[in-house]
């Protein structure tokens, strides 16, 4: 058997065994992946090689704008600023039917806005408008599919972690294109040119 069989051999078959013996995804592909480079080259080249490719891996200036977004949306939840969205929220909706659903989509829309992340947003807002519209006696599954359908709606609206992400997938197109495009479709209620 040649090196380079040996080594796809040790990668795919270490990987396959690892994720079913319940290791996790990262050290599966990790550890595989480095014992098919030590078979192949010595153990000063694997471990130069290995350290280039995370660095090259990770040196994306895009998406470190990710991490940072949902950084900031679990610092605006532990620092009040999730209720005091859901109380301006509760004002410009307070007269209308259904007045805590519909707090629930604009406090929704407003920190997605700001953090970036609709995980961060159906967690923030999700975890303080529970209680509450469970006490003034709205359906539980109808109080969870207004917080999941109304979370996403911040991950269009700038800045968003997918726009980020395609822009970077994509290559060519421009992030803040995206986020103007995010602006007029936000703005007019229909895609237009800014």
């Amino acid at each position: 058997m040649d090196a380079a069989s040996l080594a796809a051999l040790i990668m795919f078959g270490g990987a396959i065994f690892l994720l079913i013996v319940g290791a996790p995804i990262g050290i599966s592909i990790g550890l595989p992946s480095f014992a098919a480079m030590v078979s192949i080259l010595p153990m000063a080249g694997a471990t130069t090689t290995a350290a280039q490719r995370m660095f090259t891996g990770l040196d994306s200036f895009a998406l470190l704008a990710i991490p940072f977004f949902i950084l900031a949306g679990n610092i605006m939840n532990n620092g009040g600023i999730a209720i005091r969205l859901i109380n301006c929220s509760r004002i410009v909706t307070g007269y209308f039917p259904g007045a805590l659903a519909q707090t629930n989509v604009v406090s929704n829309m407003l920190f997605g806005s700001i953090s970036g992340s609709g995980v961060a947003s159906a967690a923030a807002i999700g975890g303080i408008m529970n209680p509450i519209q469970k006490k003034e006696g709205y359906d539980s599954a109808f109080r969870t599919a207004v917080n999941i359908a109304s979370a996403p709606t911040g991950m269009l609206i700038p800045p968003s972690n997918t726009l980020i992400v395609y822009a970077t997938v994509a290559g060519s197109v421009s992030i803040s294109a995206l986020f103007m495009g995010g602006i007029c479709q936000d703005f007019s209620g229909e895609a237009v040119l800014c």
